[in-house]
């Protein structure tokens, strides 16, 4: 149980901190478009990508540095990207929860690939997942199930919680203003973090 524990508080740790795929689940979540489907996506990649670091990978990942390189400049020219339309977004286009507004639903399929970006091009989560992880995990031989179950735990939990619960906001986002404020908001978010992968 303590090892379970362990692996939970670790990878909740590190999930925690603000990033530009938190801040796509939220704004899902707020909308309510596609919500299962998103934190199901962020969730299940990083079963994947924490079983991979628990397995050993991360050994392999340092062996190769260039794969590190590649996920930080893809990632920085995807979140610039996305950053510019969350500033387009929040300067020019009309806001609120508004029945209209919810009935503008962008297709399953691109919302399906731009959160994957946000999970697969971001270098962060290698470093979170397959290194940190990884390497805390080597001091737990014979209980990295436990480990990797309770780091797995954490993500599902967080991402469920972060989705669902930003229903709970929507009463606040109805009005143009704080949906505005929250665009403008993940726009510096993707800029700041872009930037931090070039610098």
């Amino acid at each position: 149980m303590h090892t379970f524990l362990t692996g939970f508080s670790i990878s909740l740790s590190l999930i925690l901190a603000i990033g530009a795929q938190n801040a796509f689940v939220l704004k899902q979540g707020l909308k309510g478009q596609y919500v299962l489907t998103v934190v199901l996506i962020c969730a299940f990649s990083d079963a994947i990508l924490i079983s991979l670091g628990v397995s050993g990978f991360h050994v392999l990942l340092l062996q190769w540095p260039w794969l590190e390189v590649a996920a930080r400049f893809g990632g920085a020219i995807f979140l610039l990207f996305y950053g510019s339309l969350s500033f387009y977004s929040a300067l020019s286009q009309s806001h609120g929860l508004t029945p209209a507004n919810e009935k503008s639903v962008l297709p399953l399929s691109k919302v399906v690939l731009i959160c994957l970006g946000f999970t697969w091009l971001n270098p962060h989560v290698y470093l979170d997942t397959l290194v940190l992880m990884g390497s805390i995990s080597s001091q737990y031989a014979g209980q990295k199930l436990a480990f990797s179950t309770g780091a797995v735990s954490a993500s599902f939990i967080f991402f469920f919680a972060l989705g669902y619960g930003a229903k709970f906001l929507r009463p606040v986002f109805v009005k143009p203003n704080a949906w505005k404020v929250l665009e403008f908001l993940i726009g510096i978010v993707m800029w700041s973090i872009a930037l931090s992968l070039l610098i």
